[in-house]
């Protein structure tokens, strides 16, 4: 299985006023991914300055196009894509 890893870092420091409505909206867009099968893992950073997301079958490409979409992308200060080939 081809996947698609992408850590998202933000500034967890400079939060807007709205960070919960912003919130709200991100756990229902991660939702959505993961019903549609496209987002295999999502794991918190512990400094809870982002996440990391683990696509599966998809594209980087894709994978660029789903996070512009994503409500904490306009709070980011750096993402990184790697793409994996799953062994076990």
């Amino acid at each position: 299985m081809n996947c698609v890893q992408v850590i998202l870092t933000i500034d967890a420091d400079n939060l807007p006023a709205n960070f919960q409505e912003i919130l709200k909206k991100e756990q229902e867009v991660i939702a959505q991914w993961k019903a549609e099968g496209v987002l295999e893992h999502l794991f918190l950073r512990e400094k809870r300055n982002g996440a990391v997301l683990i696509f599966k079958n998809i594209t980087e490409e894709k994978a660029e196009e789903l996070m512009k979409t994503l409500p904490f992308y306009q709070l980011k200060t750096n993402i990184e894509y790697y793409n994996l080939m799953k062994q076990f």
